[in-house]
């Protein structure tokens, strides 16, 4: 079930949304070659704690870790470990924050030094997906609409849509209703409603879309070794328009 959010709900899950985009700020210093990705995630933890949030992901469905950090050929849901950065790795920071009960969620992909022209394409289009995606999220438009503008856009350049992961309704847990796919037909599915809160996340590869599982069970990586990019945001649907929970000025 949709669930629709008052002002005032959609506004805490903002005040949430910031604290995660300054830490997601507070990052691009922080990441470097030579940092591990256990690193990053001690890093995030702790600032979360310290503003008095709680970092949402440990125990979701049996998740250790207050970050999923993808390295690379990692689509997403990487697990932190002893792995230090090298440089020309990308590498995304995926995080939930619960601030007074209200939740919100976003990745952003961070270049580790210099990275090669062709990854940096990558980030950049992967971006530009999210924002063509977010242009979508309209009263009255519908959740095709958001897909297909994603992967017309990342197809056009040349690259893959993810599709085994998808954005999703956010509040009052981590995934709500509706599923929020980054690729479709425009004019299908869900109609969007004044209220709605959802995340989207498009995750875009250099090869092909599809992914195999490490033993883990949880982290996706592309099936041919090519490199995975991915950028996400918390939405509000609102009268006005889309309203970025988890956007600082420095984002885009």
């Amino acid at each position: 079930m949709v669930t629709l959010k008052s002002p005032r709900e959609i506004e805490m899950m903002t005040e949430s949304g910031q604290l995660l985009a300054s830490i997601h700020v507070a990052l691009r210093d922080f990441i470097k070659p030579g940092v591990t990705t256990m690193e990053i995630d001690q890093f995030v933890e702790e600032k979360i704690r310290e503003a008095g949030g709680i970092p949402a992901q440990i125990g979701y469905e049996g998740y250790e870790y207050a970050t999923c950090t993808s390295v690379n050929d990692e689509i997403c849901h990487g697990f932190p470990s002893d792995y230090e950065l090298k440089q020309g790795d990308i590498v995304k920071v995926d995080f939930c924050i619960d601030l007074d009960g209200a939740i919100s969620d976003s990745c952003w992909c961070y270049a580790v030094g210099e990275i090669s022209e062709e990854h940096q394409t990558l980030m950049d289009v992967t971006k530009e997906c999210l924002y063509r995606g977010i242009e979508q999220a309209q009263v009255g438009n519908r959740i095709g609409d958001i897909g297909a503008a994603i992967q017309e856009y990342a197809e056009s350049k040349g690259f893959g849509v993810v599709r085994d992961f998808i954005g999703h309704g956010i509040g009052p847990s981590i995934h709500e209703a509706p599923q929020v796919p980054h690729y479709g037909i425009a004019g299908k599915g869900k109609r969007l409603k004044e209220g709605m809160t959802i995340t989207i996340e498009p995750m875009i590869t250099t090869g092909t879309w599809q992914m195999t599982m490490d033993d883990n069970g949880w982290t996706a990586r592309t099936r041919d070794g090519g490199y995975c990019a991915q950028y996400e945001h918390s939405i509000a649907i609102t009268a006005d328009g889309p309203v970025l929970m988890t956007d600082q000025e420095t984002v885009h």
